[in-house]
């Protein structure tokens, strides 16, 4: 059994409207660092908020000063990044017994997109055109590499603009994230290609894997009407689609069918209109299953390189399940027990060898 190290007990630097305060990360009592693959990422930040102010002593925050609603904060692990943007709520705690404390949630830019909900059609747009649009609206810098098809009709019903380029970027196979103002939208396969490399007992502090064909299934068909040419369009996906990611592993898919043969699914309440849609919605629904078919649960010391997004190859856990796994959920946290670390979720089309 590989040996357990104590935790680093080390701090992130605070910076607020670009300017480190070191004030503020000495009174940090915790932080929570949240990202996951639908983008919109998250913090809360909770510091003590009494003590010595001028000639007094008292509250330290209330006056809004450092911490107010709108401020720009900036989260660094050295020289890395861990979290930008902006104030978007205040919590104060006055505990039994305890010193006052003071909590800021943050969100970064695209809350913009997630407080800005519209009704209004698009036609004769791919799903790449639409995210663009949407983008340059917000003022965003717009990196966008999505394939697919030019849909006839796309509609934004009583949604936020968040919510409608997610749904966009998942039927497009997508992924969205931000980075200051440029809004990505790239497949996963165009993240990140050099993994980040970690093994158990070292960097990796705990590590629980689940190899689970619950969800999984053999093939996955979208049907529809072609009203121009008036005929019927389908498309099957199947262990294709995911086949470049899973490398030499057994895919789910491939494991559900010897052990179990064929599961297939039919998506019925999408409603594609030419066969390029029918494609690429078959695609994206059978690769959201069956990138989830091994999902790791990790603990590893403090590592501003851990982003959603990221590869990272995984070492000193067997056969079946060493190698790359993507990042699918990070967090990053801070408290007086536990110090510094960082936690994920990680996944994979396929499982390892037996050896």
């Amino acid at each position: 059994m590989p040996a357990n190290d104590k935790m680093k007990a080390t701090r992130p630097s605070i910076f607020v409207d670009g300017t480190e305060d070191s004030g503020l990360a000495q009174g940090l009592l915790k932080m929570s660092v949240q990202e996951n693959v639908q983008g919109l990422y998250r913090a809360e930040l909770r510091f003590g908020n009494w003590g010595p102010k001028g000639n007094q002593i008292g509250f330290l925050y209330f006056d809004r000063k450092k911490l107010d609603f709108g401020k720009a904060l900036r989260l660094q692990l050295d020289s890395d990044v861990l979290f930008d943007g902006r104030i978007s709520a205040i919590e104060a705690e006055f505990g039994e017994g305890a010193s006052p404390e003071i909590a800021v949630l943050l969100e970064d830019r695209l809350q913009d997109l997630r407080m800005t909900r519209r009704t209004r059609t698009f036609n004769d747009v791919s799903d790449g055109d639409v995210i663009k649009r949407i983008a340059s609206d917000h003022g965003l810098q717009p990196q966008v590499d999505v394939t697919g098809p030019t849909h006839k009709l796309l509609a934004q019903v009583n949604q936020s603009d968040l919510a409608f380029i997610r749904e966009r970027a998942r039927a497009a196979g997508a992924e969205l994230w931000l980075d200051d103002r440029k809004l990505y939208a790239k497949p996963r396969t165009a993240r990140n290609g050099t993994p980040l490399k970690l093994k158990y007992g070292a960097d990796l502090r705990q590590f629980t894997a689940t190899a689970d064909l619950a969800h999984q299934r053999t093939s996955v068909t979208v049907a529809g009407w072609d009203v121009s040419g008036k005929q019927a369009i389908k498309h099957k996906a199947d262990d294709a689609a995911v086949r470049n990611e899973a490398g030499a592993d057994d895919t789910g898919a491939k494991i559900l069918g010897d052990a179990f043969g064929k599961r297939e699914e039919a998506v019925a309440h999408t409603v594609p209109l030419t066969s390029d849609e029918a494609k690429s919605q078959a695609e994206a629904w059978y690769q959201a299953a069956a990138r989830r078919f091994l999902v790791g649960r990790g603990l590893a010391q403090p590592n501003a390189k851990l982003r959603v997004g990221t590869w990272i190859e995984l070492d000193g856990l067997g056969s079946l399940f060493n190698g790359k796994y993507y990042l699918a959920d990070v967090q990053h946290s801070f408290d007086g027990p536990g110090g510094f670390r960082s936690e994920f979720t990680a996944e994979r089309p396929g499982l390892g060898k037996v050896q």
